[in-house]
């Protein structure tokens, strides 16, 4: 790496786990013109900063070759791969079951902009027109599924889905989901019974106003946190619902890669 540091770029043992990840071809291949390091870099600078491909710097692989290396990595899935497995690794290291027994799920709304415009729909709880995140968690707060809707479409009819997801993930595995008020219904709890999941609704308790700290549900709420740091996801600057899903997915990725080599270079 001819140039400074930045930031946002991997580290060398966060770069041991990834790159078994990002070899989808030979380094013969005839569109390996470019290091996958930095690639990666570059894909991590832009999620942090949020800019837009024709404004990554000079001193990254150019951004045509750059987007088409993000696009193969993430219609292979390669992201979503790699945080399943540093999950499973982060449990165990950290004392617990390689599969968790519990969920939690939840929903954020990003607002649209002119390029996911014709994909967006009005959350009219937030009062807010975009695209929503459905998300599913388990206690430690790492990430099982992801599901990406227009902002019209209501938390519950989402419940199924991700509780397939994280079926599949975790081996069916999973027992409950604790979740909000959004998810009540007798429609949401059959599709999440027939994939092997109990709906736990955690209500607030009273008449209370502004953020109130929920038992189970803040883990999901700090997962959002999170990634709101990741300025690429702070809006939906993305024609497609695939690719924002994919960006969330890399966000994933980079929280949970650093932890994991930190939590191996303690254990060492």
């Amino acid at each position: 790496m001819n140039r400074r540091a930045y930031p946002s770029d991997v580290r060398d043992e966060e770069w041991a786990l990834v790159l078994p990840y990002l070899t989808l071809a030979p380094p013969e291949a005839p569109q390996r013109k470019y290091d996958l390091r930095e690639g990666l870099n570059a894909l991590r600078w832009m999620v942090r900063t949020g800019a837009q491909w024709d404004y990554l710097p000079h001193d990254f692989p150019p951004p045509h070759s750059v987007q088409a290396q993000a696009y193969r990595w993430m219609n292979r899935g390669v992201f979503e791969d790699l945080v399943h497995d540093l999950r499973m690794t982060l449990r165990m290291l950290q004392g617990k079951a390689t599969h968790p027994s519990a969920a939690i799920y939840d929903a954020r709304t990003l607002q649209s902009t002119p390029q996911s415009g014709e994909r967006a729909g009005y959350d009219g709880y937030k009062r807010r027109k975009g695209s929503k995140v459905h998300l599913a968690v388990e206690n430690l707060g790492h990430r099982l599924a992801l599901v990406v809707t227009a902002g019209s479409e209501q938390e519950r009819a989402q419940g199924g889905a991700l509780s397939q997801q994280a079926q599949e993930v975790t081996g069916e595995q999973v027992e409950e989901a604790f979740v909000d008020q959004g998810y009540t219904g007798a429609e949401a709890a059959q599709a999440a019974e027939a994939e092997g999941i109990a709906l736990c609704v955690v209500k607030v308790e009273g008449a209370k106003r502004g953020f109130v700290l929920l038992p189970q549900r803040w883990v999901v709420e700090r997962s959002f946190a999170r990634t709101s740091r990741f300025r690429r996801l702070a809006r939906d600057y993305e024609r497609l619902a695939e690719t924002l899903r994919g960006w969330h997915w890399l966000a994933f990725s980079i929280l949970m890669t650093a932890k994991t080599a930190e939590l191996l270079r303690t254990a060492s």
